[in-house]
């Protein structure tokens, strides 16, 4: 017994530095202020490669100019695969860790994470870890379908709840495992104040905290708490709290659905309901997110892997659509509002037009043919294009 209890005073010390450290936060990186925004490209694994080369493509037709004159630079960054990082017995290699910390920003594909099982060692998962590692503490997932009246951006803290601890959790015996859960209080509110600068920022009037704080009562209560005190200071904003059960739901209610727009969650709902939600956008293929830290910010896809396809040789046929909409976040993010705007408007077009069509097989189109007809699109746009 006394090891298990070691084990969770470890723990217990562990996240009262990382309260301390977050406590010490200063302010958001300006990006514009700097000489040179390096954005690191890391294809992960499975299809990852593959649909993230065509995003950077994307990306470098965009900011053409800017890598022209010396603004912008991108760098590819090797080696974050589920064999390097099995082999390290690492989340995220030593070297590729040491060569993200070099950048500003990160595009990234998806990556493998193990499972219980299977023939990788029990790695955490990369994702989980760049997270904490850089400290990107904001998932950012926005939803758009007008048609249905839908426009939603989900908040969701990346840094807390079930999966920083994921790989800490601890079997007694052959009959109880025991998995650990976090929630602190400067972790809440900063997720929650980001989430109301957008809304303000945004012109949205509602904000929706979903939790399940009337079971999980010590910390969702908290995240809760926490949320309402930051809400306070944006009177201007309604708020409302909902549980998860009957958020998911809701979600899928027609009568309901379009009255929602901002929404801040811990990490595990966080992560079941922007998947539920992407299915109105065209599926978790689709899909991008943003993560968000002070000083490093990171840009994926939400979906996984697929090592089938690979395995199948059908990874020129993956839909590159969900890195290159997290691209055009990364834009926005760091400055580029205009060529975002564009890359979004072209990504809504492409989509409606279906003149090329993905099926992720030889009866389809290529990954490569997509992203032309992105940049074709982009281009028909013009200069006279307002988002």
């Amino acid at each position: 017994m006394q090891e298990y209890l070691e084990k969770f005073d470890a723990i217990v010390k562990q996240q009262l530095k990382r309260v301390e450290n977050m406590k010490q936060d200063g302010d958001f990186l300006d990006y514009q202020s700097l000489d040179k925004i390096i954005i690191g490209v890391v294809g992960g694994d499975g299809i990852g490669p593959a649909i993230t080369a065509q995003a950077k493509r994307v990306l470098e037709y965009l900011l053409a100019d800017q890598v022209k004159s010396g603004k912008v630079e991108f760098r590819v960054i090797e080696g974050c695969t589920i064999e390097n990082r099995a082999a390290e017995g690492k989340a995220i290699p030593e070297k590729v860790l040491e060569e993200l910390k070099k950048c500003h920003v990160i595009l990234k594909g998806p990556t493998t994470t193990p499972r219980k099982g299977d023939k990788w060692s029990n790695v955490e998962s990369a994702n989980v870890a760049m997270r904490k590692e850089l400290d990107l503490f904001a998932n950012v997932r926005p939803v758009k379908v007008p048609q249905l009246g839908i426009d939603w951006t989900f908040f969701r803290e990346n840094t807390e709840c079930m999966y920083a601890l994921g790989s800490q959790g601890v079997n007694i015996g052959e009959d109880i495992a025991f998995d650990f859960r976090v929630i602190t209080t400067p972790g809440a509110q900063r997720i929650a104040r980001l989430a109301f600068d957008y809304a303000r920022a945004n012109g949205k009037n509602r904000v929706t905290i979903v939790t399940k704080a009337n079971v999980v009562k010590a910390t969702d209560g908290k995240f809760l708490e926490e949320c309402k005190k930051v809400a306070l200071e944006y009177p201007e904003i309604q708020v409302d709290d909902w549980y998860i059960d009957i958020m998911t739901a809701k979600l899928v209610d027609e009568k309901r659905r379009g009255q929602f727009q901002v929404m801040i969650l811990p990490n595990l709902y966080g992560d079941i309901l922007t998947d539920e939600a992407a299915e109105f956008q065209g599926g978790v293929g689709t899909a991008g997110s943003a993560n968000l830290g002070k000083r490093y910010s990171m840009f994926e896809a939400i979906h996984g892997s697929a090592p089938r396809m690979v395995e199948e040789g059908r990874a020129i046929y993956a839909d590159p659509s969900s890195v290159i909409r997290a691209g055009a976040m990364l834009l926005s993010h760091i400055g580029y509002q205009e060529q975002a705007d564009k890359l979004s408007r072209a990504l809504e077009i492409c989509a409606a037009e279906k003149k090329c069509v993905m099926t992720g097989r030889p009866d389809g189109a290529t990954g490569e043919a997509y992203a032309d007809y992105i940049m074709q699109t982009v281009q028909s746009l013009g200069s006279s294009f307002v988002g």
